[in-house]
């Protein structure tokens, strides 16, 4: 398959297709993240409601990026990628007019399906059509512009959410995915694997894409019903066991989404590893920071999206370069330092406490964001480039949708399991800061009631006006417990990613295998 050089026309318009593009996945991410406390008191969601409409995404992109990623390379990487940014931009726009959470969950499936489609093929192109000395630099260059593209989505959400239009972080997706369109179309060559079988594995996608979302209704249900009931305990058995069937038919089938000789490779295993603990702890982490700074701490969602600007110009400053580097010198102390210092990151910001708003930010949560940006600096184009650099070219695509696949599967997981377990590290802490109250028991039941609602929770309508200070900040004491408790997890979560680095990534597992 021919390859461009980066600087070449065919690799400058390769480039900006594909930064463009994954800017609108990226721009989703966290501006959603940052407007979610409008999203939860305009649509009346509850705690869980929030994390359904962050799961129904990721449990379709999850469950289908793996098959999208083989769709690329055996059909079209082109192709398949365009298709994904139509779906993705009409998706978009349909989110954005969703009057209910029903609605919103729904069209975040359809929104997810064609992610799925898109977000492989970025890496897919880059990977098969840029000249092999330089794709390290070219996954830099696209992971410092994608950051760069993205830096105004956490602070343009933030002030239109502030605006109460927080529908309109959905529609800048279309315009940003019709250009794209365009783009691709008149500029950019198709490339494809063409000596492979085109067969797909759709009953592999289906066993996946069931065995996550029984998991992740299971754990999301236990903050509700507990665990010892049917409900979740049968959930949580037939989404292992849809997993465990994923495994065989993956064993067995000619054409696996997920072949399992890719794993042969200690590099690429451990890659993904990495990807799934360092992902899940940072999901989880700035899921709860964001609802922390406005629902507890009293910054405006516009002050929220500012507060992750020193991450943002670490990743513009840094990502490229240390792809550069890696492209030297290898990846692994990269990715040994790297997730270690985002673990680290993640522990300081998990020791604050109540604060004076953002007067005290400099000095509170600035240190920890630095920490974890810096981290992720270092991480992310090395990483990439290990996992497309561990296998052999025809194997691009579905490289790229494991390895984003783990990033999502680890997202649920962080979403499903860490908003069950704030809700109930929220529950234990309230109940204990409102034992000493003067209560009856209906009203303290009332009180805690309003845990499902974690951050958002409301002081129950019947309480007397001088106890009504005080709950509050019962449920921002208690609030700030859970998030200290989540953000020391993440934490530990990063630094098991370094430990895999250590473990299984070494620089000579780089080397392309033949005939793979």
């Amino acid at each position: 398959m021919a390859t461009v050089p980066l600087r070449s026309s065919a690799g400058k318009w390769i480039m900006v297709s594909t930064i463009l593009a994954s800017s609108m996945a990226f721009i989703d991410a966290t501006a959603l993240n940052v407007v979610l406390p409008s999203l939860q008191k305009s649509l009346k969601a509850t705690g869980t409601d929030l994390f359904w409409i962050l799961n129904a995404y990721l449990l379709m992109l999850a469950s289908l990026m793996l098959i999208g990623g083989a769709m690329g390379d055996k059909l079209g990487r082109k192709k398949i990628f365009m298709v994904g940014i139509f779906i993705f931009i009409t998706a978009s726009a349909a989110c954005g007019t969703s009057a209910s959470v029903l609605l919103l969950v729904v069209f975040r499936v359809l929104q997810g399906v064609g992610g799925a489609l898109m977000i492989p093929g970025s890496l897919s192109l880059i990977s098969s059509s840029i000249n092999t000395n330089e794709r390290g630099k070219a996954i830099g260059t696209w992971s410092a512009f994608t950051t760069l593209l993205i830096l105004g989505g956490p602070i343009l959400g933030g002030a239109l959410a502030d605006a109460g239009l927080w529908r309109y972080i959905f529609f800048i997706n279309v315009p940003i995915g019709i250009i794209t369109l365009f783009m691709l179309a008149f500029r950019v060559k198709e490339t494809r694997d063409e000596g492979s079988n085109r067969a797909l594995d759709f009953p592999g996608a289906i066993t996946i894409a069931l065995g996550l979302a029984f998991l992740t209704f299971g754990f999301l249900r236990i903050p509700a019903v507990g665990f010892n009931i049917i409900q979740v305990i049968g959930s949580l058995a037939a989404g292992v066991l849809f997993l465990f069937a994923f495994i065989i038919i993956e064993i067995k089938s000619d054409h696996p989404m997920m072949p399992l000789k890719l794993f042969a490779n200690a590099t690429f295993s451990g890659a993904n590893l990495l990807t799934f603990f360092l992902y899940a702890g940072l999901g989880a982490g700035m899921l709860f920071l964001s609802l922390n700074l406005v629902q507890v701490q009293g910054y405006s969602q516009l002050q929220s999206g500012l507060t992750f600007l020193p991450f943002t110009v670490l990743m513009i400053s840094i990502a490229r370069y240390a792809g550069s580097l890696a492209d030297k010198y290898g990846p692994r102390l990269f990715l040994i330092g790297g997730p270690a210092l985002a673990g680290t990151g993640m522990l300081i910001l998990s020791f604050i406490k109540q604060t004076n708003g953002p007067a005290d930010y400099w000095t509170t949560f600035f240190p920890g964001v630095l920490v974890l940006g810096l981290g992720m600096s270092f991480t992310v184009a090395p990483l990439t480039a290990t996992v497309m650099g561990s296998v052999s070219d025809h194997f691009s695509g579905t490289a790229s949708g494991i390895n984003n696949a783990m990033t999502r599967i680890s997202g649920v997981f962080a979403n499903a399991i860490f908003g069950a377990l704030a809700i109930l590290l929220f529950s234990g802490a309230l109940q204990q800061q409102i034992n000493p109250i003067p209560l009856n028991s209906q009203d303290k039941q009332a009180i805690m009631q309003q845990a499902a609602n974690l951050g958002n929770a409301k002081v129950p309508p019947n309480i007397i006006a001088a106890d009504k200070p005080i709950i509050e900040k019962a449920y921002h004491t208690g609030f700030i417990a859970a998030y200290a408790g989540i953000m020391r997890i993440s934490a530990g979560l990063g630094f098991l990613g370094a430990l895999m680095a250590v473990g299984f990534i070494w620089n000579k597992g780089l080397t392309k295998a033949k005939g793979d």
